[in-house]
């Protein structure tokens, strides 16, 4: 018979594996962080597609913003917002290959 002892997971280091204590705890370390992880990456995206359309309306407005620094940005934004897209679709494809995993 396999026993338990309480105090081994005490003894481990903040960190281990990826999560922390509290979260061994509680039971729900992967799924929050990859929930956290995907709410930060949308917000950076966001971020990114603003002040895209801001450096453009200065552009379009004559605020002295040169053409090849707004060009930059557009491609940055577009590459940031294809890679979110391509996160989607894995996620979506994982999603389906666990639903149709028998159980």
């Amino acid at each position: 018979m396999v026993t338990f002892n309480p105090n081994v997971s005490s003894s481990m280091p903040i960190g281990v594996g990826g999560a922390d204590q509290q979260s061994i705890k509680t039971g729900n370390s992967g799924f929050e962080d990859a929930i956290k992880a995907v709410e930060k990456g949308i917000s950076q995206v966001d971020n990114v597609q603003q002040a895209t359309d801001v450096s453009i309306q200065d552009m379009l407005s004559g605020k002295g913003q040169d053409i090849t620094s707004v060009v930059s940005e557009v491609a940055k934004a577009d590459m940031s917002f294809k890679l979110l897209v391509g996160v989607r679709n894995k996620l979506i494809e994982a999603y389906k290959a666990t639903m149709n995993m028998p159980i």
